[in-house]
């Protein structure tokens, strides 16, 4: 028997997407200066996962590619294809910082409906007190 529903799990995996998003960013940041280092991002796979979740395909040849091989989780690329500075560096400071008050906005709104979500369970488990 289940006693939550997926909510939780949900927001705990964006969470953990977003404190990884985080870190990729600080590291960027921190290497805005550093000859020939290439910025990473973040890329969520699960997102496309779950909107495809439910969808049925049909496979008219055997080479086609089945839904169900998506791989499940968020993964770290490099971002080879550009270059910003004298020094090959591609981190684009205005652009880093831009995505870090964005995150941590994402990141605070998670918490708090996490919160929510608890505060919630406290009031049912207290009688609605």
């Amino acid at each position: 028997m289940k006693i939550f529903n997926n909510t939780f799990t949900l927001l705990e995996n964006s969470i953990n997407y977003s404190s990884k998003k985080n870190d990729v960013i600080v590291n960027n940041i921190a290497n805005v200066d550093t000859p020939n280092y290439q910025a990473k991002k973040v890329v969520f796979q699960d997102v496309l996962r779950d909107s495809m979740e439910g969808l049925q395909a049909k496979r008219t040849h055997t080479k086609h590619i089945p839904f169900s091989n998506y791989q499940h989780g968020f993964h770290i690329t490099s971002q080879n294809n550009l270059t910003y500075n004298h020094n090959r560096n591609n981190v684009d400071i205005d652009k880093e910082m831009s995505e870090f008050a964005k995150n941590q906005i994402y990141y605070r709104s998670l918490v708090d409906r996490m919160n929510g979500k608890f505060n919630t369970l406290q009031t049912v488990i207290r009688g609605g007190r």
